[in-house]
């Protein structure tokens, strides 16, 4: 990404779900101005921040239908087999997992790794350990969706909620067909997203990886399957 595209970035308007939090700092930037000046430094940052937290750039997805892509900016902490959420009713059978840390410094919109129809959301509570660490996982409250294939194969995409994040929000129903790219929601301040890959799908990417939403290609789907 060049400098133009990284201050386009940067600078993108923010997703909905930071305006409550963008009036808020406006609010107490105004009321610091008329009671002590301090204050509407604090506002002015807290206003700044979530301005950039709640950023929600355009991408432009690869113009190929056999490909997995992130679901979020971030950073690859895992790759390893696994079972999906047992909520989504996938089955027991370990699955390809990749899975995707979201500093604050991230954008926090999620996206849709491919195209296919969503079949079920099941949201869980939990609890709210550092995302980066693997029992995240299985501890942290999350959100689920399974995305059925125009091939029938069905995938997982996860939200995890992290060390201080405490909402979770998704976007998109059952039954509801999405494009590869596509938003779906999004994680407020820090956070993790998975990814279930088919069974015998290669990763091409790995541990330490940045990861671009929307554009960076995660993994090939397999060659003998046409979408």
């Amino acid at each position: 990404m060049d400098i133009f595209e990284s201050i386009k970035s940067v600078l993108a308007p923010p997703h909905r779900a930071g305006y409550p939090f963008i009036l808020g700092g406006i609010i107490f930037a105004v009321f610091g101005l008329i009671v002590w000046h301090p204050l509407a430094w604090i506002g002015l940052i807290f206003t700044l921040f979530c301005l950039y937290f709640f950023r929600d750039p355009d991408r432009v997805a690869p113009p190929r239908a056999n490909v997995f892509l992130a679901p979020a900016d971030g950073l690859v902490v895992s790759i390893e087999a696994a079972v999906p959420p047992a909520e989504l009713g996938l089955g027991a059978l370990p699955r390809p997992r990749v899975a995707i840390f979201l500093s604050v410094l991230d954008v926090h919109v999620n996206r849709m790794p491919i195209a296919g129809t969503v079949t079920k959301i099941a949201y869980r509570a939990g609890s709210f350990v550092n995302a980066a660490l693997d029992k995240a996982s299985e501890d942290n409250e999350r959100n689920a969706l399974a995305i059925r294939l125009a091939t029938g194969e069905d995938i997982a995409v996860v939200q995890i909620a992290g060390l201080i994040a405490r909402r979770i929000i998704c976007e998109v129903k059952e039954g509801q067909a999405v494009l590869a790219g596509a938003r779906f929601g999004i994680i407020r301040f820090g956070s993790r997203t998975d990814l279930y890959l088919p069974a015998g799908t290669l990763p091409l990417v790995a541990v330490g990886q940045r990861m671009i939403g929307g554009e960076t290609v995660i993994a090939e789907y397999a060659p003998a399957v046409t979408l």
